[in-house]
């Protein structure tokens, strides 16, 4: 506690765990928008390695408690193709974290949010099969956002909206695609040396902020359901994008 408190403040401990919390509730709610929450948030604070690897952790273990919620509501024809492609992409996309500095992965993090978040509000889900091949090429796109900054979602967002269009089996695929990727990263990032110490001490910290988060955001998918979580989850993502673009361009000395 006192190495944190070092490198952090109570205030920051407590702002970080609202994101979090926060994050966790999207994530349940919509079955995607943890690490698009969670990493800009953690951007705000930590080394960009550090939150990357804090919110794969994160994702990896809130996954695996709450299995029941996307346990056999995903199809392995899509699943397949597009965890093998996001092996790939992230091999490459932690290559690409390796050379950014704080203020660059928080503008890139923030743009990418921002067009996304414009570009998935125009999406709504059709009733059309993918295939391996638009899977695969789905999951190296993630894989690349993984290994660069711990976002692999919106790429595979587009897909499931596009070709998966029950909301309870589109959520589902989304947490299973997302635990299988964070753990790819994991991996990737050890075997990259980009894991240190601080994640670790900050885990236990962040866990208990998710898991309430995910319980918040499973009764509210349970309560509300459908598709009512898009205006509230996009509207939310946007301006996260919009508030670490504006601090990126600020540490940078760019004034918009």
């Amino acid at each position: 506690m006192a190495m944190l408190l070092s490198l952090l403040t109570p205030i920051d401990l407590t702002l970080m765990a609202l994101g979090l919390c926060c994050a966790g509730v999207m994530r349940a709610f919509t079955g995607f928008g943890f690490a698009l929450m969670a990493v800009p948030v953690l951007s705000l604070f930590l080394a960009p390695a550090d939150a990357v690897v804090l919110v794969a952790s994160l994702t990896l273990t809130t996954s695996l408690v709450t299995y029941r919620a996307w346990w056999g509501r995903f199809r392995l024809g899509d699943g397949l193709p597009m965890v093998c492609g996001s092996v790939v992409g992230t091999v490459v996309g932690v290559l690409f974290l390796a050379q950014l500095s704080l203020a660059q992965f928080q503008l890139w993090i923030g743009l990418i949010v921002i067009v996304l978040c414009l570009l998935l509000s125009r999406y709504q889900p059709k009733s059309s099969s993918g295939g391996p091949a638009l899977a695969a090429g789905t999951g190296a796109v993630s894989g690349l956002m993984n290994g660069a900054f711990a976002i692999p979602g919106p790429p595979v967002i587009v897909y499931a909206m596009a070709c998966i269009p029950e909301p309870v089996n589109s959520r589902g695929f989304l947490m299973a695609f997302f635990m299988i990727s964070s753990l790819i990263s994991l991996i990737t990032f050890s075997i990259s040396g980009l894991v240190t110490t601080t994640p670790f001490y900050l885990f236990p910290l962040s866990l208990p902020a998710v898991l309430v988060g995910d319980r918040l955001g499973t009764w509210l998918f349970r309560r509300i359901g459908g598709q009512a979580y898009r205006p509230v989850a996009l509207a939310v993502s946007l301006g996260v994008g919009l508030a670490i673009t504006f601090k990126a361009l600020h540490a940078m000395g760019i004034t918009v």
